[in-house]
């Protein structure tokens, strides 16, 4: 038995006891996504805090006491507490008994390897994807003024993120990042945040992922290994894609414009 494999043993133990894991989420958030999913597909027990962004619910003093940087996701397990959803997929992978070893390996090369992905994720797919989306779609469906420079910006990385994922982080034979035959935790975390892109119309989410077939095989693999907790999860961003596709035919009525605010406010 590996050293870590003995400290994930002895953390098991220890959590013996302890209250229910809390995790503290909104579902149109990209990484609250992928830490539900990730407890849902390997049967940990937790309850759900529903952390409302649009109602500024992660600005409070009480969500504070959580993450003191006011962004989510976050959990508490017993007195612990800790976010980063990185972070969080890793303790979980580790911290609960029964998790599989492809999640998270217990082998250094390996994880080592995983944490590159998980470290050029943030500075490259999450930045890029995130700005991209927000200000091309979000923002303007919210009635909100948009930065077009970033916006600009962003779609550049995204395109050059897209093209590392096709052409590096997928090279290997296996379907999944780094050539694995199983999903792992930065899976399921890229491709949460690449389903955020759902939102865009649908010539502009096909003129991003459309040049990138591997890719979209990816999806697809991830999407089926972790079925069917990801539909279910995602459902929400499903129902706020549907909405902005609608959005003409709800501003041909009176007050369309602002129906359609009012709703989209109250799943983002």
């Amino acid at each position: 038995m590996t050293a870590a494999k003995r400290e994930a043993g002895k953390e098991a133990q220890s959590r013996t006891g302890k209250m229910k894991l809390e995790v503290y989420a909104d579902r149109m958030s990209q990484p609250s996504r992928a830490v539900i999913i990730f407890c849902k597909v390997n049967g940990i027990d937790y309850t759900e805090r529903k952390v409302d962004i649009s109602k500024r619910e992660h600005l409070t003093p009480e969500f504070a006491e959580i993450h003191p940087m006011k962004q989510l996701a976050a959990i508490v397990d017993g007195n612990f507490k800790l976010f980063e959803s990185h972070s969080i997929l890793i303790y979980l992978a580790c911290a609960f008994p029964g998790v599989a070893d492809h999640w998270y390996p217990a082998n250094l090369f390996k994880r080592s390897k995983m944490h590159s992905v998980l470290y050029w994720h943030h500075s490259n797919l999450r930045r890029a994807a995130d700005t991209y989306v927000t200000n091309t779609t979000i923002l303007p469906a919210l009635g909100h003024p948009s930065n077009q420079q970033a916006a600009a910006e962003a779609e550049k990385l995204l395109f050059s993120s897209l093209s590392k994922i096709e052409s590096f982080w997928l090279k290997g034979d296996g379907p999944f990042l780094l050539g694995r035959n199983q999903p792992s935790i930065a899976d399921l975390s890229l491709v949460c945040e690449l389903m955020q892109l759902e939102v865009l119309d649908e010539k502009d989410r096909e003129r991003f992922l459309g040049p990138y077939k591997k890719v979209q095989q990816w999806i697809k693999h991830t999407r089926n290994a972790t079925s069917p907790h990801f539909d279910n999860v995602h459902n929400i961003l499903m129902k706020v894609k549907e909405k902005l596709k609608n959005k003409p035919l709800m501003e041909a009525n009176h007050g369309g414009a602002l129906d359609i605010q009012k709703r989209l406010r109250s799943r983002i």
